[in-house]
């Protein structure tokens, strides 16, 4: 699957903060339980991963997934935005300030192959300078998410639902982003499953 189909899109999860009396690490995959509910049926679902917080210093350890849904044939990147947010909300965040802790994120990476607004919008935020991150957020949706390619919490767990999935602007694959990344990076994502070991690198079949 070199580019998702239309009817596909990849969703990246994590948070830091209970909820409800639940662990993070429950957090998760209750919200993941939430998508089928308003049409986003999970087709492939990654591990849970344990990763620093990030900016360092911000807050307790987060918990990080990722997952591949079908789409209803209608479905709009908007929408699926939308009901991101009312999740969100359900599970109790609150956005206050950038990066700071929260019970649950959920991020649209990419919706088929999908480039929005237009490329040369994507390229400038992609491109952002890592002070200008900190500050500034879009007014609107960008697809392909611009920081996916940098970030290693998001990069392994995308490699277990999706490893083929191909960036419609870099044009390499997720494989090819992960393993770009330095090995420090990939080593601070370790997996919950105690069988596993500390960045080590499980492909979802194709």
């Amino acid at each position: 699957m070199h580019l998702l189909q239309e009817k596909h899109a990849i969703i990246a999860l994590g948070g830091n903060q209970g909820f409800g009396g639940l662990p993070p690490e429950a957090v998760i995959p209750a919200a993941i339980g939430a998508l089928a509910g308003e049409g986003l049926a999970v087709l492939r679902q990654s591990r849970l991963f344990r990763t620093p917080c990030f900016p360092a210093g911000a807050g307790p350890d987060y918990i990080n997934a990722a997952v591949l849904v079908t789409l209803r044939h209608d479905m709009q990147p908007s929408e699926i935005l939308y009901i991101l947010h009312q999740i969100e909300a359900r599970f109790g965040r609150e956005r206050h300030r950038r990066w700071g802790a929260r019970t649950l994120d959920l991020d649209l990476i990419a919706c088929g192959d999908s480039v929005l607004p237009d490329a040369e919008t994507q390229r400038l935020w992609r491109e952002l300078p890592p002070q200008r991150q900190a500050e500034a957020a879009p007014d609107g949706l960008i697809l392909p998410h611009p920081r996916l390619q940098d970030r290693a919490f998001v990069l392994v767990p995308m490699a277990e639902v999706a490893p083929d999935w191909r960036h419609p602007l870099l044009g390499l694959t997720v494989r090819e982003m992960r393993d770009a990344l330095p090995a420090t990076a990939l080593a601070e994502v370790v997996p919950l499953d105690a069988n596993a070991h500390p960045g080590q690198r499980q492909d979802a079949s194709p």
